[in-house]
């Protein structure tokens, strides 16, 4: 009985070591070329809300705001603080949540009290890819938050990409949130 315990265990470091030298190259060369790519995505999606993208500013999750945050995404926010780009009445956010396994990295731009454009920047899942396309972004245009936090309208599914369409348009209503957070802060005195 323990030389199977002790074969189990080599042939487990056999199999192991491949594995760790994937992880090994996966965060040494892989991993920064998916920032930079996500990065360079954020570029252009600012590039095309703002000629001139503003400043970022940053937006920390705290009191009153966390728990209606919570219960939008049905779940705390995974970052404390959220990067953001203000112009007047036009604010900018880069949001992440799951779809299905993965994160979905969206671009949402808001102005005057209203989704102006939604864009996928990056989109790691295996099934749902139409949730990047313009004909499904484009449904957002134009939606606004009602008083009970949903959208005022109706986004149409996408079979095979249910998850990934509650994720985005969970994104949606944090963003339409978050803006009008920012632009109440700003007007008081």
């Amino acid at each position: 009985m323990a030389s199977t315990s002790a074969s189990a265990t080599s042939s487990d470091m056999v199999l192991r070591r491949p594995l760790l030298l994937l992880v090994f190259v996966f965060q040494v060369w892989i991993s920064p070329a998916w920032g930079a790519d996500q990065e360079a995505e954020i570029s252009r999606f600012l590039q095309e809300v703002y000629l001139q993208p503003p400043a970022a500013d940053t937006l920390w999750l705290t009191g009153e705001l966390r728990p209606v945050v919570r219960s939008i995404l049905e779940h705390d926010y995974p970052a404390a603080r959220l990067r953001y780009w203000r112009s007047g009445q036009r604010t900018a956010w880069v949001l992440e949540e799951i779809g299905k396994e993965m994160p979905i990295t969206v671009g949402i731009a808001v102005d005057n009290d209203a989704v102006e454009r939604v864009r996928v920047l990056v989109y790691r899942e295996s099934r749902g890819w139409e949730v990047k396309t313009p004909a499904f972004t484009a449904q957002f245009a134009g939606a606004r938050l009602t008083s009970m936090q949903g959208l005022d309208r109706h986004i149409d599914g996408i079979s095979g990409a249910t998850l990934s369409v509650r994720a985005l348009s969970r994104l949606a209503r944090l963003a339409l949130l978050l803006h009008r957070h920012i632009v109440d802060e700003a007007s008081k005195p």
